[in-house]
């Protein structure tokens, strides 16, 4: 039973690691690498390793994927600022 259980695991993490690189939009691969981070810290848990899945769960899951978004935000608030016509030399 928990070898299928590992099995599964396992091929959740092959299929949404594949997902993460195979998603070109940066809002949409930083969405699915979250959902990496869950099955990641799933993974662990059944692992028997809980304190390293609630680091997973904290950081790959939610911190990781929030800095990722404010990112993108930024970047692309600041690309449309650049074309506004006046050019900036910072």
């Amino acid at each position: 039973m928990t070898d299928a259980v590992i099995v599964v695991a396992l091929l959740l993490v092959a299929v949404s690691a594949t997902a993460a690189v195979a998603v070109r939009d940066p809002v949409r691969q930083s969405l699915v690498l979250a959902v990496l981070g869950v099955v990641l810290a799933v993974l662990f848990t059944v692992l028997q390793a809980p304190d390293v899945g609630l680091s997973q769960l904290a950081v790959g899951s939610a911190l990781t994927p929030l800095l990722l978004l404010l990112t993108v935000r930024k970047v692309k608030r600041r690309g449309r600022r650049g074309r506004g016509g006046k050019e900036s030399n910072a």
